[in-house]
């Protein structure tokens, strides 16, 4: 038997983020996963770009910035070579879009210019319409960067089938520890956490190899990466269904060829690789980081629930379980922020943003879940 002081079952963005931060605060950490590191679900497909949030000041654009200025920093200083700082333009769907970007500017906090249909142009972007350029921003090497922020830290490919709890003791096969965190993303075969409302949604990623001079990065109706090394990436989270590959046919990145053809030249575009996966996303599309609620116990103790009772104590939990998903498009804005929080809550007790707390979301789903009986 191996013991660890924690054991974080899922090796995408969200697992190696919160790994890194407990891992750092000297817990002696495993990380498992079925497949491998950042090569399943929403982190294999993801274009990992690093940008901010624009509208008009809402509660999750908010979040969504304070986790890109945390995250653009945080990938400068201790991962350089997996994060290229290329800035990002924000382009207009349309013409009625470009009149409501004038009102989104008054909304940035993060450091931008205006781009004018010259400028736009020079750089190797269709546009006519004025364009907002994040400066600061950039895109991660997702694979790289994950198992970067794995560096130090034991790492096993494993099939989680069953856990279980005796003891105060969590196991997974062979292997024990005193907490277990679920970056499990979309998927969730062990507990009840229907109230947290997670969902997927398919991503798909074309990489093409192109000699096109593109010094920045892009996002339209999709996201297209500046040349790094020859390879521009082209991807869009797109489709909210189980199965949406098989609505691809035999040619997945012909829509996305021809939205990009539309933005730059690809005229010398060579497809050198397709990455699809399912991205995970609550239901109020704020992360969900934090403990994981006891639903069938709190069902059993409070049967009014359903009724719309109302709770004078904090719901009853798992014993030392927790929950770091929900990222949605935005895995690798929001996963250095959200993982260094849940390591300060698990480490040093420290609370949990309400704004993230999946316990905002258990008495509405007992109210108004279809699935429960009233």
């Amino acid at each position: 038997m191996k013991f660890y002081d924690i054991i974080v079952v899922g090796a995408g963005i969200a697992g190696c983020s919160v790994a890194y931060f407990l891992n750092k605060r000297g817990l002696n950490v495993l990380v498992v996963d079925r497949a491998g590191v950042a090569v399943a679900g929403g982190s294999s497909a993801a274009g990992a770009f690093v940008s901010p949030k624009i509208g008009k000041g809402s509660s999750l654009q908010k979040l969504t910035n304070e986790a890109f200025e945390f995250a653009k920093d945080f990938y400068k200083e201790f991962f350089p070579k997996h994060f290229k700082q290329t800035g990002v333009v924000r382009m207009p769907k349309d013409d009625e879009d470009a009149q409501k970007f004038f009102e989104y500017a008054k909304y940035n906090s993060s450091v931008y210019q205006w781009l004018e249909e010259n400028r736009l142009k020079e750089i190797g972007i269709k546009e006519s319409n004025r364009s907002l350029f994040f400066t600061e921003a950039g895109i991660c090497d997702a694979p790289n960067m994950c198992k970067a922020l794995l560096t130090g830290i034991e790492y096993v490919q494993y099939d989680v089938k069953s856990l279980s709890y005796e003891d105060k003791i969590w196991s997974i096969g062979e292997y024990k520890s005193k907490k277990l965190i679920l970056a499990t993303g979309y998927e969730n075969r062990f507990f009840d956490m229907r109230y947290m409302g997670v969902k997927g949604t398919w991503g798909t990623r074309g990489d093409y190899e192109t000699k096109l001079s593109l010094d920045v990065s892009m996002h339209k109706k999709i996201s297209i990466s500046a040349n790094i090394e020859g390879i521009v990436k082209v991807g869009a989270t797109h489709a909210k269904e189980a199965h949406a590959c098989l609505n691809c046919g035999a040619d997945p990145l012909k829509e996305l060829f021809t939205k990009a053809s539309d933005m730059v030249d690809t005229s010398d575009f060579k497809a050198k690789g397709i990455f699809c996966g399912m991205r995970s996303g609550s239901k109020d599309y704020f992360p969900l980081v934090g403990s994981v609620i006891d639903v069938p116990l709190m069902l059993k103790e409070y049967p009014k629930l359903v009724r719309g009772e109302r709770l004078k104590e904090n719901p009853k939990k798992i014993d030392n379980l927790y929950v770091i998903n929900g990222l949605g498009g935005r895995g690798f804005v929001f996963a250095p922020l959200m993982g260094k929080m849940l390591a300060e809550n698990i480490v040093e007790e420290k609370a949990i943003d309400s704004r993230v707390n999946p316990d905002r979301l258990f008495l509405k789903w007992c109210r108004k879940s279809p699935e429960l009986e009233r």
